[in-house]
């Protein structure tokens, strides 16, 4: 008696909007799988088997998804499959995971004072021969959970609009901001045009729910806080 084979499910026979690429274009990648998701780092499958069927092997291998992070290039190459270039790309994967992991949770700066601001900031900008307006985004702890840089070139009230770093405070569900910039005269007092933008934010700051903390100038290794200085 002859048993019929029946051919393997390869990616291309999967419809169009079930194919893992295709799903997170259309609906985030959060709405994949472990499975899906491994699946379009390895990409490929092989001639026997899908890369979907390959990717449910690498998790049945590994029996949970954390055991990965402490695989080596060797193990994840054990699984028939997986070649070099699987495996590292599974590797880098994970250790990018890792890495992101870490500066949730230990590099969040908390802001106490205009001084940690600046301090936060001075380093990267004080030097700087443009001037620079970024946004610090935080969290109800008055930690950073971003910064972000809004505009390089004078500060103009016209330019430098709320709703650039509004949309981003939204983003990042951010609830409350810091603003800063540099004068790269070294001098850090306040001109007409920064107070100007700095109430602008301000007043936007209130309509959207979310306060702006203080809008800090860097000079050459020194500051001013518009808030201690009694402009906002």
């Amino acid at each position: 008696m002859i048993t019929e084979v029946k051919p393997t499910l390869m990616i291309r026979d999967v419809h169009a909007s079930d194919r893992p690429r295709e799903r997170l274009i259309n609906q985030g990648a959060a709405a994949l799988s472990n499975q899906e998701l491994i699946a379009i780092l390895l990409r490929t499958g092989t001639k026997q088997e899908s890369v979907l069927h390959l990717a449910n092997r690498v998790l049945t291998f590994f029996e949970q998804l954390h055991e990965l992070k402490n695989a080596t290039i060797e193990e994840i190459m054990s699984v028939k499959g997986i070649g070099e270039a699987k495996a590292v790309q599974l590797l880098a994967a994970v250790e990018l995971g890792r890495r992101l992991s870490l500066q949730q949770t230990d590099e969040k700066f908390t802001v106490r004072s205009p001084k940690d601001a600046a301090t936060f900031l001075m380093t990267d900008m004080t030097s700087l021969k443009q001037e620079n307006f970024v946004c610090l985004f935080m969290n109800v702890k008055n930690q950073v959970i971003h910064k972000q840089t809004i505009f390089i070139g004078s500060l103009n009230a016209s330019i430098v609009h709320p709703r650039e770093i509004f949309r981003e405070a939204v983003k990042r569900s951010a609830a409350s901001i810091i603003c800063a910039h540099n004068h790269p005269s070294g001098n850090p007092s306040p001109s007409p045009e920064d107070i100007e933008v700095t109430k602008r934010i301000q007043e936007a700051g209130h309509i959207m729910g979310i306060e702006l903390l203080d809008h800090v100038i860097i000079g050459d290794h020194q500051f001013i806080s518009l808030k201690e200085k009694g402009y906002m």
